[in-house]
């Protein structure tokens, strides 16, 4: 059975969130809408609509109009198990001493290196993306040049691969926390299909706010692999809760955003230590002076 799909862009946070809330009005009624910033420093948002039914294209007219917002592109989606296709579409990723798979590539495992299944999920990341990608090659080159982390927080978690990497190389208990109660989740579904219970603690919390986190502060290693805002906003509190001598290792964010976010940074108190560009990404390691 197909379904549909109506998308639109428009300037500005609030009134994306506005058309989102008065698509979700309209009959026949979305099964789901979707508000989300384009990650390309323009200010535009994306809004979306999801349809059993071919949506009324005379209201999403309207609607755009109201709002400010660029015509709805309407297209019909073939039924299709598109989270199958993907694992299938995904090959291995290597970085460093690290291999990122799915159980569809458990044949491929090599040996010598420490291995991480990672299922293609809906949301919260692969580790095939550049960002995750540069993460596990910032912390390769961190253990590369002698760093040892004895106690370590996954900031955004999502899967918790990062996370997972840290407690495979030090076999420390690692924190992991996310926003969103379905990352925590599936944070903890994959320590479970890695068998590595009881290694990270996956907490729901928004940056440092939880007490786990609190108490087990000041780390010696912080990942934070989200956005460029949330970045912004964290970086006092990464000064507050890093070690001296600390590494924080952050990404999601393109090659344009690292500019600035290294110099928010550097302005409480880091100095960079590396960056690597992948693709339309970067990442960034910094270490508190």
């Amino acid at each position: 059975m197909p379904t549909f799909t109506a998308l639109t862009t428009l300037m500005g946070e609030s009134p994306a969130q506005a058309l989102g809330e008065a698509l979700e009005t309209l009959e026949p009624a979305p099964t789901g809408v979707g508000v989300f910033e384009v990650e390309d420093g323009s200010g535009y948002w994306e809004v979306g609509g999801y349809f059993l039914d071919a949506p009324n294209e005379i209201a999403l007219a309207i609607l755009a109009a109201a709002h400010g917002a660029k015509d709805f592109v309407v297209s019909e989606v073939p039924d299709q198990d598109w989270v199958a296709h993907v694992r299938r579409e995904l090959p291995p990723v290597e970085a460093g001493r690290f291999f990122v798979y799915g159980s569809h590539d458990a044949d491929k495992v090599p040996q010598d290196r420490i291995s991480l299944l990672i299922e293609a999920a809906m949301a919260f990341g692969t580790g095939h993306h550049g960002t995750t990608q540069g993460c596990l090659l910032a912390l390769e080159d961190y253990i590369a040049e002698g760093g040892v982390a004895q106690n370590c927080a996954d900031i955004g978690c999502g899967t918790a691969v990062l996370a997972m990497a840290a407690a495979r190389v030090w076999g420390n208990n690692v924190i992991a926390s996310d926003i969103d109660a379905v990352a925590v989740d599936v944070a903890e579904a994959n320590l479970r299909a890695n068998g590595m219970e009881g290694q990270v603690s996956c907490v729901e919390a928004m940056g440092f706010e939880h007490d786990m986190l609190k108490s087990a502060a000041p780390f010696d290693l912080i990942f934070a692999n989200i956005l460029k805002p949330p970045l912004l906003a964290l970086a006092g509190d990464m000064a507050q809760y890093t070690a001296k001598g600390g590494t924080i290792i952050l990404s999601g964010l393109l090659v344009e955003q690292g500019d600035e976010v290294q110099a928010a940074y550097e302005a409480v108190g880091f100095q960079l230590s590396q960056r690597r560009d992948i693709g339309e990404w970067t990442a960034l390691r910094l270490t508190r002076n």
